[in-house]
């Protein structure tokens, strides 16, 4: 279409958020750091909490800083975070406490709780969302048992963009995407699972308004356009899900024959669908589906990503050994093949106090020799990662029918160039690695699109394809996966 436009994107991470600045201009789109900040959640005595307020002066802080520094219109900001954690305001639209982060304990042993209650092939045929024990659904249920009394005061219930959303604009709703995270929603009716949440016990009365990607929430509120300098800017609502807006930005070609990883703290493996699969299969292998853009469907399998490599650099520097994450995706190419195998997905490694600690326990419980040093630590994360993402791979194949070809590693994790090659070798596919921004371009995308700057989704993925260059992967001796395999599928089954 040749439009041009500048759309401000606010994409906040469980470690760390950005303001970018992604312009596009005869076909092309390029991004500019504005703004970089951390998201530093707080214990408070036994409780684990999301910072909401510092993450709100954050977002004003890089507005203003575009306003100042980046000379030129602002045609739309748009908020992504992480999915399942949310806010309740009361009927004065005041917080009820602060967010709870979703590795707090609260949701320890409440989902077997919640199965005396409905059985769970009963909440996922009404959610089709994966079981883990962070969802949103099983948090609710751990106030409803604790007997919070927080549940009848609220009013109001907003996932962390549409809190974020609601203080920059004074306007309330619920991104679709982002409410497909809780395990509270209906992804074959698009709306609230109402008569789920009846079963279970729980109020629903706090759940509002539904909107689509690319709905306009409204324009900043008079307060922060006085604070930022701003003018009226449209607050649009992206994928406010980032995952969702990852997606979004896959520069993939055709409906069919490739799946995604978004690799980043989370590692999300799934396909892109016209329809949710909710079958029985699909419950076997716990597979979720979430919502996407235009009305289609992620199915996918949280994996625990990198989360066991960023806890275990936190390990390492407790103990005064610094390394870059180049340096570790290094170090574990040259360090010996398949000693150590893990399933990433071990409750152990949820949110345990000492990450390589609890990996070497895994290690020493299920007979293997424990990593003796950082690069044979590195390796096993990386080899243990690319097991499961076979594992998923292949049972999203059997599930929908549709053979892949082709995976996309998008997001920071697409720059681990060891572990991009051992999911090329695990899977026996290609790999394509990039874009590394992915959930920030998927974010501008929807917005230029809500603005009339691109015609389609498609159209969005062919500029992105364009601007930013990938990494080819091909696989090189996949045999040498088998046994490993093998020997990763027998620890799945203890």
């Amino acid at each position: 279409m040749g439009e041009s436009g500048r759309f401000l994107t606010f994409d906040l991470g469980a470690e760390s958020g950005r303001a970018v600045l992604g312009t596009l201009d005869e076909g092309s789109l390029q991004l500019t750091e504005v703004h970089r900040f951390a998201n530093e959640p707080q214990r408070i005595l036994d409780r684990f909490h999301w910072d909401t307020v510092r993450l709100f002066a954050e977002v004003k802080a890089g507005l203003a800083k575009c306003v100042n520094n980046h000379e030129g219109t602002i045609d739309g900001i748009g908020v992504d975070t992480w999915g399942v954690d949310y806010a309740l305001l009361d009927a004065s639209d005041e917080l009820l406490g602060q967010p709870y982060h979703y590795r707090d304990h609260r949701t320890d042993g409440i989902e077997a709780r919640m199965f005396d209650l409905v059985p769970r092939q009963d909440i996922y045929r009404a959610t089709g969302i994966q079981f883990m024990q962070l969802n949103t659904l099983v948090q609710l249920m751990s106030m409803r048992f604790a007997g919070s009394k927080l549940l009848d005061q609220a009013r109001t219930l907003l996932m962390i963009p549409d809190l974020l959303n609601f203080w920059l604009t004074g306007n309330k709703a619920v991104e679709q995407t982002i409410a497909s995270t809780t395990q509270c929603y209906d992804p074959q009716l698009r709306t609230w699972a109402r008569p789920l949440l009846d079963r279970l016990g729980l109020p629903h009365h706090f759940l509002g308004e539904i909107v689509e990607p690319g709905t306009r929430i409204g324009t900043l509120h008079s307060t922060v356009r006085t604070e930022t300098g701003a003018g009226e800017i449209p607050v649009i609502a992206p994928a406010s899900h980032d995952t969702g807006s990852a997606v979004a930005a896959v520069p993939a070609e055709g409906e069919r024959g490739w799946a995604y990883i978004s690799c980043g703290t989370w590692s999300l493996v799934g396909v892109e669908t016209r329809e949710p699969y909710i079958t029985p299969a699909a419950l076997e292998h716990n597979l979720t589906n979430e919502g996407g853009v235009n009305g289609t469907t992620r199915l996918l399998r949280n994996v625990m990503g990198l989360w066991l490599l960023q806890q275990c650099k936190k390990s390492w520097e407790r103990h005064g050994s610094f390394f870059s994450y180049d340096q570790l995706s290094g170090m574990a190419a040259r360090a010996l093949p398949f000693r150590h195998i893990v399933d990433p997905d071990d409750p152990s490694f949820l949110n345990p106090d000492d990450m390589a600690e609890s990996i070497a326990a895994y290690c020493r419980r299920t007979g293997q020799p424990v990593p003796d040093a950082v690069p044979a630590m590195a390796r096993c994360i990386n080899e243990s990662l690319a097991l499961k993402y076979r594992w998923v791979i292949e049972r999203l194949e059997a599930v929908t029918g549709d053979p892949i070809e082709t995976i996309h590693i998008i997001g920071g994790g697409c720059q681990n160039a060891a572990l991009c090659q051992a999911t090329a070798d695990a899977t026996g596919r290609r790999v394509l690695a990039g874009p590394v921004e992915a959930t920030a371009l998927g974010n501008i995308l929807v917005q230029a699109i809500s603005a009339g700057r691109i015609g389609s989704i498609a159209e969005g993925r062919a500029i992105i394809a364009r601007s930013f260059p990938l990494k080819e992967y091909l696989p090189k001796a996949p045999e040498k996966w088998e046994k490993p395999y093998e020997k990763f599928l027998g620890l799945m089954a203890l």
